[in-house]
């Protein structure tokens, strides 16, 4: 692969490689990290992401000779060990997210009363969907935040969770069902748009 444009080359060929030649994995690592590193920030907040993105990467590597060559893209392999990952500190998850709860974001000078207000809208938004997401199983929560914050296919969540896609779609259905409820049936296009923005 030397001579070889590693860009025109499928994932599942540079790991399948790597193998025999480990530093072709770094390949991998330059074209997934930044999607990996973004998916753990909005789960755990960006210190853990900035370790557990490492983590992840080092359990890939000494995972590649069992990567399954027939799916091109390692993506969502990756997110299913990030995933598993997150999963193992779920107690720091817990943490970074009530302190990002209590993180407001700057704003515009504005009145003094729009501020307030946007504050305020903003803080018991984030709250709201934060504990309803806390009631959610881990099943279900990694199913929606893979599907609303990383925008993958149930295809892909499928692969990355290793779960069949109609257990995808069902996790999906009660995840969307369950935030309506606790969050006072707010329609499904509210609660995406909020979930959709970290």
């Amino acid at each position: 692969m030397k001579d070889v444009d590693v860009g025109a080359v499928t994932d599942a060929a540079i790991i399948a490689r790597s193998v025999q030649e480990p530093e072709l994995f770094s390949t991998i690592f330059d074209r997934h990290a930044p999607y990996i590193h973004r998916y753990l920030a909005r789960r755990l907040g960006v210190p853990a992401a900035d370790d557990l993105v490492a983590e992840t990467f080092l359990a890939a590597f000494r995972r590649r000779d069992r990567f399954d060559i027939t799916y091109p893209n390692a993506r969502p392999w990756l997110y299913g060990i990030a995933t598993n990952i997150a999963g193992q500190h779920r107690r720091t998850e817990e943490r970074e997210h009530r302190l990002r709860q209590a993180y407001v974001p700057a704003t515009s000078e504005a009145s003094h009363a729009d501020r307030v207000a946007t504050v305020v809208t903003a803080q018991s938004l984030r709250r709201l969907l934060l504990d309803a997401l806390a009631l959610l199983s881990d099943g279900d929560r990694d199913v929606l935040l893979l599907i609303a914050w990383e925008e993958l296919t149930y295809d892909e969540v499928a692969a990355a969770l290793a779960i069949p896609v109609g257990t995808v779609r069902s996790r999906l259905n009660r995840a969307r069902r369950l935030l309506r409820e606790q969050l006072g049936g707010e329609p499904a296009g509210t609660i995406e748009e909020a979930l959709s923005n970290g």
